[in-house]
């Protein structure tokens, strides 16, 4: 029955899921810098889990729509970074967008004209309180369309710059349970370097 707090304590398992047990797991390309891959699953301060999205095909039948099920869509997905005094990871991703489009020929470096060159795989893993793994994804064919600026101030005290990366990608797995298909993964995952904490391999 409602407002009976044992029933309700009794439906949380695990006293719920946390969000801010997770991990970013992302390896740049060779051309970029792949010595910031590592940094990244540390800087990586904010992400979300994918969205799952199916359109909706409409017809209309004497004056009202019949809805069917249309094509299934994969919105952008965006992690915000902690910017370090090196510069590093901004400036690989800037690079990594760079090599796609020149900012003043125009042009894709030859070396990496087809998605093979540029896109890689990556994953967001959530764990939970004891370090297994709860739900892990895997977006394949991914690369960044879009680097955010970082605000600057005098007024600014207290703070560590930060910046947001938008990323397209073709399709996303959930490799929580099952792998994905071979050859599918161009990308490995990295064991979780938390203190203490265990990992289920998906």
């Amino acid at each position: 029955m409602a407002f009976n707090i044992d029933q309700f304590r009794s439906q949380m398992i695990g006293d719920g899921a946390r969000p801010n047990l997770f991990e970013v797991t992302l390896r740049l390309p060779d051309f970029v810098s792949p010595n910031f891959s590592n940094q990244i699953t540390f800087m990586a301060k904010a992400t979300s889990m994918p969205a799952s999205l199916v359109g909706t095909a409409r017809v209309s039948y004497f004056g009202r729509d019949v809805k069917f099920p249309g094509d299934r869509t994969f919105p952008d997905w965006n992690i915000q970074i902690i910017n370090d005094e090196t510069f590093g990871v901004r400036d690989a991703f800037e690079n990594w967008v760079y090599k796609i489009n020149n900012t003043t020929t125009m042009k894709r470096d030859a070396p990496i004209f087809a998605d093979s060159g540029y896109a890689v795989d990556a994953f967001v893993t959530q764990y939970g309180k004891t370090g297994d793994v709860l739900k892990k994804y895997s977006f394949i064919g991914l690369f960044p369309n879009q680097v955010d600026p970082i605000n600057l101030s005098w007024d600014a005290r207290d703070q560590i710059e930060e910046f947001g990366v938008t990323f397209s990608y073709q399709y996303w797995i959930d490799t929580t349970y099952q792998s994905t298909p071979a050859g599918t993964i161009r990308s490995s995952s990295s064991t979780p370097n938390i203190p203490g904490f265990g990992s289920r391999q998906a």
